[in-house]
């Protein structure tokens, strides 16, 4: 995993950058948002705001990453093709009062190490974090150095027939002496919804042919087939907690992104009664979240599940952000209720064994500041903000609200 902080050298001809005058159609990262960064940077790229600097600073690091595969694995699969996805379940471990420990037993929100040395789950970590951040250097400073880097670690993982990842994810969070793999697995490759929105910041580069992007559509035609009609996908799409709100998402980006605009639509219109219904209680708790052992942040990423879910609703004339269950659990409150526990105002009741993300609630309260027209939130956001100082997570992990 690489490290934040490399300075950047910013080299780009300006000339080049106002080919390209208006942001791409970009999925969830905020358009409005994407195009006051490019102007912010067209104006004076050597005095910028510190998100935008500290996002090139990433992407300056990340140029010195090599392209990761999900071919370079010691651990193979059961199905022993290496060009399968593997990872196994982060929170089982060996079960001591067994010789050979198996079967694993479950430590809720305890990660075994196991997870991080065996199988594919932190190199798609460093696929998603790349492709991002490069394609949304290239993005803002129309430097095609990014744009190739980008298109590397596209063509790698994807669509080089020797290092390319078969589109299933049947061998995803296998849990020793149990399975070889859930559906529950799916949650690993969420962050692709990151790489679709880095394809479409690629748009104009002269690094990302027509070709690679056919080729990369068909790849997730095959992969969103899988997610429908597969065993694994069938039981996420079930799944009542923040997993069935995270498929869902995944789901809708990849229709969208493929052409599939009634799947994506089908999708949205059971949002309402098959997870806000189901998950959100009428003064605002998330009752299945609350029960883990990391409570506050399943609260959050079940929320930021739905948020992008009402946002890609948004886009299709389907509004969730003001979907309210008949008694009354609805996003608004799900937010509200969060917000006197991240500004300290009232005191978590619930396991939290890990240190609560509340950076993660600033671009939610400057979110729902503009979906409800209400700048309550705004002040949250900016008391939050003001609180913690400068944010600790990298400028990828921010959507641009």
């Amino acid at each position: 995993m690489y490290k934040y902080g490399c300075l950047l050298l910013l080299s780009f001809s300006l000339s080049l950058f106002s080919q390209v005058p208006s942001a791409p159609d970009v999925l969830l990262v905020n358009k409005a948002s994407l195009q006051a960064l490019r102007e912010e940077y067209r104006k004076n790229p050597k005095t910028l705001s510190p998100y935008l600097s500290a996002m090139l600073k990433e992407a300056k690091l990340a140029l010195s990453v090599e392209p990761v595969s999900v071919v370079d694995k010691e651990h193979l699969p059961p199905s022993g093709d290496k060009h399968d996805y593997f990872s196994i379940a982060p929170y089982w471990w060996p079960d001591s009062t067994k010789k050979d420990g198996l079967p694993y037993i479950r430590r809720d929100g305890q990660i075994n190490p196991e997870r991080y040395l065996t199988g594919d789950r932190e190199k798609v970590r460093m696929l998603n974090t790349s492709v991002f951040t490069l394609s949304l250097a290239y993005c803002i400073t129309g430097d095609e150095t990014f744009a190739a880097h980008a298109v590397r670690f596209l063509q790698t993982w994807f669509l080089n027939p020797t290092t390319r990842m078969n589109p299933n994810l049947n061998y995803a969070q296998a849990i020793r002496g149990m399975n070889e793999g859930r559906g529950t697995g799916i949650i690993d490759t969420h962050d692709f919804i990151r790489v679709i929105d880095g394809i479409r910041m690629l748009e104009g580069s002269r690094a990302w042919t027509r070709v690679d992007a056919d080729r990369m559509k068909q790849w997730f035609a095959e992969y969103l087939k899988w997610l429908s009609e597969s065993n694994g996908g069938k039981e996420e799409a079930a799944a009542t907690n923040n997993h069935g709100s995270l498929y869902d998402v995944q789901c809708v980006c990849i229709a969208l992104f493929i052409g599939k605009t009634e799947q994506a639509k089908q999708v949205l219109r059971n949002v309402g009664t098959k997870r806000i219904s189901v998950q959100i209680e009428p003064d605002g708790s998330q009752p299945l979240e609350l029960a883990r052992t990391k409570a506050y942040n399943y609260s959050l990423l079940n929320l930021e599940g739905l948020i992008n879910l009402a946002t890609l609703g948004q886009r299709l004339g389907l509004d969730l952000w003001s979907y309210r269950t008949p008694n009354g659990g609805c996003i608004r409150k799900a937010i509200d209720f969060l917000i006197p526990y991240t500004l300290g105002k009232k005191k978590w009741a619930w396991d939290q064994i890990i240190p609560s993300e509340y950076e993660r609630m600033i671009p939610i309260l400057r979110m729902a500041a503009k979906a409800y027209n209400d700048p309550a939130y705004t002040a949250a956001a900016n008391t939050l903000k003001e609180k913690l100082g400068t944010p600790t997570r990298p400028a990828y992990s921010l959507p641009l609200d």
